[in-house]
């Protein structure tokens, strides 16, 4: 039986290698060619500013809990979505070998601990949109 898995070719790989590295490029050189130029760089920017914004306050000031929060939000979904596809796409190949009930065990710790994770988020209010104050 002939393993389907292994590519024959390692050509489709390098091709597409070449136009991700092909299409960077590019960008990269627009970016150069239509970007604004100033005839001296300092003078048109005197101050720093993010997003075309002037500071307004001190960098070390303090930062809202929710922003971490909302990242947490991000790694707790981002990785439910990474796992369950491929784990879906593989169980029957698992479950004809004999291991479905261990892949079904399995997928039912990764879900406790994601809602776990999910009922803390709801408890410290990181889904919450109106504001407290």
């Amino acid at each position: 039986m002939e393993n389907t898995a292994v590519p024959a070719s390692i050509w489709p790989a390098l091709i597409q290698l070449m136009f991700g590295a092909g299409f960077a490029g590019v960008i990269l050189l627009l970016a150069h060619k239509i970007r604004p130029r100033t005839s001296k760089p300092a003078e048109a920017h005197p101050d720093t500013f993010e997003c075309g914004i002037p500071y307004a306050d001190d960098a070390r000031g303090l930062f809202n809990v929710k922003f971490y929060l909302i990242a947490m939000v991000f790694i707790v979904f981002d990785v439910e979505a990474i796992f369950l596809m491929p784990w879906a796409v593989s169980f029957r190949s698992f479950k004809d070998a004999g291991f479905g009930l261990l892949m079904l065990g399995e997928l039912i710790v990764f879900l406790v601990v994601l809602f776990i994770g999910y009922y803390y988020i709801l408890r410290k209010g990181a889904l919450n949109w109106e504001d407290p104050n």
